[in-house]
C-alpha cells in the first residue's frame, strides 16, 4: 500500500493542474470503488473549485469552495493519469511542455474522470478497487472518524522525542509496531519504519519503552530523513505504484534493509547480514547485529 511518501507525490503531481481549477466535468463510470460513492458526488463535484490540495496521513484531500472536501485514498493499486491540453504549434507539432504524459492504464480500471476548466483531464484507475472517495464537511473534518484519532505528522514540529516517548512509555510492543500505530504516528508504514529503524540501529522487536530519549531522538531523525529522501525521489515503486506522470518511482533501489534478506548490512562497522521475520503478520527486515 502506498505510504506518505508515495501520496505525498501524488498530491505534489496532481496540485498544478487541480489546485486553483473549476471542474468543469466529472464522470463516474462505476457506483463504487472500496465504498459506495456518495449520491450526490458528480452533483457536489461539478462546478466546484479545488482551493487547496492537501495530503494527511495517507490520504489525498482536495478542498472545494463549497461546503466539502473530497477525500481520496489510493488503497492497494490506485494512481492517478494526468492529461494535459494539447496545444498545436506551427505545422502541427506539439508547444513545448504541452504533451500527454503517459499512454492510459487498462481504460477498464479507469473508474472516476475529472475535467477542468482549463482543459487538463485527470484519471484515477484502479484495477483492485481498494481505493475509495467520499464527501466530507470541511468545518467538521478533523471530527471524521478517519481523521478523529490520527497522531501528528512524522515531518511536523509535533513529532519528536518527546512525542514518543510519552506514547512509547510503559509498552512491551515492538517498536516497529507502534510506529505503525496511525494513532502515535500518522502515514508511516511497513517499509519506511524498517529503513528508519535501521538507520537508528534501534531494534524492530525492543519493547518500545526501554528506548532512552536519546536514541528516541536518532529515530525521529531518521524518520524524517528516509522520508524526505523518499519524496524526493518520486516515492517507491512496488506492484502497482506509480507517480501521476507514469514515471515510476525508484527509492526501492536506495532500501537499505527492505527486501534485502541475506545481503550484508550497510551500516558502517558492521559485519552482520539482513534478517526477515514475520512480525504482527508482516515482513519485518532487520541487522540482528547493529540493530539493538
Amino acid at each position: 500500500m502506498p505510504e506518505l511518501p508515495e501520496v505525498e507525490t501524488v498530491r505534489g503531481g496532481l496540485a498544478p493542474v487541480l489546485e486553483g481549477q473549476r471542474l468543469a466535468r466529472v464522470e463516474a463510470r462505476r457506483p463504487d470503488l472500496r465504498f459506495p460513492l456518495p449520491e450526490n458526488f458528480v452533483q457536489v463535484l461539478t462546478g466546484a473549485t479545488i482551493t487547496r490540495l492537501a495530503r494527511r496521513a495517507k490520504y489525498l484531500l482536495a478542498t472545494l469552495d463549497r461546503e466539502d472536501t473530497l477525500v481520496m485514498h489510493l488503497g492497494m493499486s490506485g494512481r492517478f493519469e494526468i492529461a494535459k491540453p494539447r496545444q498545436e504549434g506551427p505545422e502541427g507539432s506539439v508547444g513545448p511542455g504541452q504533451f500527454h504524459y503517459a499512454p492510459d492504464p487498462d481504460p477498464k480500471h479507469a473508474h472516476i474522470v475529472f475535467e477542468t476548466e482549463a482543459g487538463a483531464r485527470v484519471t484515477y484507475y484502479d484495477p483492485r478497487r481498494f481505493g475509495y472517495m467520499a464527501l466530507v464537511n470541511t468545518a467538521t473534518l478533523l471530527l471524521h472518524p478517519w481523521f478523529a484519532g490520527l497522531g501528528p505528522e512524522p515531518l511536523s514540529d509535533a513529532f519528536d522525542a518527546e512525542h514518543l516517548k510519552a506514547a512509547f512509555k510503559g509498552r512491551k510492543q515492538g517498536a516497529k509496531t507502534l510506529l505503525l500505530d496511525q494513532r502515535i504516528v500518522a502515514g508511516l508504514g511497513n517499509i519506511y519504519v524498517c529503513e528508519a529503524l535501521h538507520r537508528a540501529r534501534i531494534s524492530p522487536f525492543k519493547p518500545a519503552g526501554g528506548i532512552s530519549k536519546p536514541r528516541l531522538e536518532k529515530l525521529v531523525l531518521a524518520i524524517r530523513t528516509v522520508l524526505g529522501e523518499a519524496i524526493a525521489a518520486g516515492g517507491s515503486t512496488l506492484r502497482d505504484y506509480a507517480q501521476v506522470d507514469g514515471a515510476l518511482g525508484y527509492f526501492q533501489h536506495r532500501f537499505r534493509v527492505y527486501d534485502r534478506e541475506g545481503r550484508p548490512c550497510p551500516n558502517d562497522g558492521c559485519d552482520g547480514v539482513i534478517a526477515r521475520k514475520l512480525q504482527a503478520g508482516r515482513s519485518t527486515f532487520h541487522c540482528p547485529v547493529c540493530q539493538r
